[in-house]
């Protein structure tokens, strides 16, 4: 194996997307075959981030930014314990990292986890033909001495489809943990880990929340084992639709009547919960600068994104749901996707992107000071009662 600390090697690699469309390159990273849902991400930094959020498992990022790697890899940003994506495609590689933070190279962290990448294709065709075609399985391949276009493409095609994938329990943590809050101590939440990224529960606890992080499996009793003042359902991988536990999680905690605040799969899921359908976009929202508005207030964020999937829910109306009245509370400019809801005879709402800023825009944080004040509503009303 061919190896370089400058960027790429010179080993041949081969990207195969299902539709047929065969990009040559040279291998970034580990050296290998690796497949996954063929996605891009329009931010021009925040590589790393990307990398380690558990949304992105099963899934082979496309960076559109041409130049990526530049600051190297840090010990300090990664929003999980690993890199989850399947695979990584770039155009041209740093050769040479420069940040005072910096400890490794991009292309020596993806070798030391195992990630197979390619490099030194035409990132902008392969965006486009995903933006006219959809996102679809992909392969990569790299060695010195590759199957022929053929096979590669019937592995391809052979690979598991995200519709239909069932991913959190995957990513999601196995055993309960707890961050405390910084300062003094105001709330008790119990966060659902659906891929939760590190810098969500740090978000809470600046705002005086202790977080109980519990597994995806969790229980109803395990939620309100903790005794919360709020639940938090996390953002994570896969197909909402298959998200059964969940959705009856979250009912039972909307019969309660209990704070609650979900982003990115946490929305699909109250977007079930509450009796509307999800479906597949066609090639999904990735990266940290896609325009949302707030239609609470009419305020237009910049915002960090990573789904696939969106709730199927009327823009134009309040829709009536087993739990009260609800509507969209936040739409996606591009394209008009759901990209928020809320309750309004019950404290809980959802959006459908990623608020802790990790990587990305600040724009939408106070959404956690908006699921404080819900807790703090709620303590002052049990208290007048």
């Amino acid at each position: 194996m061919t190896t370089s600390t400058r960027g790429a090697t010179k080993t041949p690699a081969v990207l195969v997307l299902e539709d047929g469309r065969i990009f040559r390159g040279r291998a970034y990273g580990a050296v290998g075959v690796t497949f996954g849902e063929a996605v891009f991400s329009t931010g021009m930094t925040g590589y790393q981030e990307t990398l380690t959020d558990p949304s992105y498992h099963r899934q082979v990022v496309v960076m559109t930014a041409p130049h990526v790697g530049n600051t190297g890899v840090n010990d300090e940003d990664p929003e999980s314990q690993r890199i989850w994506v399947a695979g990584y495609v770039v155009r041209d590689p740093a050769r040479v990292p420069s940040n005072w933070r910096s400890r490794r190279s991009l292309d020596e962290e993806l070798r030391n986890q195992g990630v197979v990448g390619i490099s030194g294709i035409d990132t902008r065709a392969l965006t486009r033909h995903l933006r006219e075609r959809g996102a679809m399985r992909v392969g990569i391949f790299s060695g010195n001495a590759l199957p022929d276009d053929g096979t590669m493409l019937a592995e391809v095609r052979q690979a598991p489809e995200m519709t239909g994938a069932d991913l959190s329990a995957e990513v999601a943590t196995k055993e309960t943990y707890v961050v405390p809050a910084i300062g003094a101590k105001k709330y008790t939440v119990a966060a659902i880990d659906l891929g939760i990224k590190g810098m969500t529960p740090h978000r809470m606890a600046e705002r005086g929340i202790e977080v109980h992080v519990l597994p995806a499996t969790a229980t109803v009793e395990d939620v309100y084992a903790v005794n919360p003042d709020g639940v938090f359902f996390s953002n994570g991988p896969g197909d909402p639709a298959t998200a059964d536990h969940p959705v009856a999680v979250m009912r039972a905690v909307l019969e309660r009547g209990t704070p609650l605040f979900g982003i990115c799969f946490g929305n699909q899921i109250l977007g079930r919960a509450l009796g509307f359908g999800t479906y597949k976009l066609k090639y999904g929202h990735r990266g940290i600068n896609q325009p949302v508005q707030d239609r609470t207030t009419g305020k237009v964020e910049v915002t960090a994104h990573n789904h696939g999937f969106a709730v199927d829910a009327p823009l134009d109306r309040v829709s009536e749901t087993p739990y009260g009245r609800a509507e969209v509370s936040h739409v996606c400019l591009n394209d008009q996707v759901v990209e928020g809801l809320r309750l309004l005879d019950r404290p809980a709402f959802s959006v459908q992107y990623h608020p802790e800023a990790a990587a990305g825009p600040h724009d939408a944080a106070y959404l956690f000071d908006r699921f404080t004040s819900l807790m703090s509503t709620v303590q002052m009303e049990g208290q007048r009662a």
